[in-house]
């Protein structure tokens, strides 16, 4: 198991962050001050984000504890067929990776979206 803690931020999570979601404050504090805490956001989460809180996209891709993670050739061929993108791609971002060997947790404020998924979920809801 490795030292680092990886997190994605769905679309919902985003948006709480844009309305002063406290766990998701932390979250985003820890990413920029704490060795080893990682805070990731999808592009196609970003845009969903963007299109429910206009302004989100902007201010979560300025800070500096928070890494984009750009649609590139191999996410977008595993989340074209998908019915939602911003999901798809979250989901695909929380996989085991060589950079995340131990995958990622998608931080949502909507648990329930994701019952039936193989995702870590945490729970930023209120």
């Amino acid at each position: 198991m490795s030292d680092h803690l990886h997190i994605v931020l769905d679309h919902t999570a985003m948006v709480a962050a844009g309305r002063g979601n406290v766990v998701a404050s932390r979250l985003i504090h820890r990413a920029h001050m704490e060795a080893g805490w990682h805070l990731y956001a999808p592009t196609c989460a970003l845009v969903e984000a963007d299109r429910a809180r206009p302004g989100t996209a902007e201010h979560l891709a300025a800070l500096p504890g928070v890494t984009v993670l750009d649609l590139d050739l191999p996410a977008a061929l595993a989340i074209a067929s998908s019915g939602s993108w911003a999901d798809a791609h979250a989901r695909y971002a929380a996989e085991p990776n060589p950079e995340r060997p131990d995958g990622a947790f998608v931080a949502t404020a909507e648990p329930g979206r994701w019952a039936g998924e193989l995702v870590r979920v945490l729970d930023i809801s209120p």
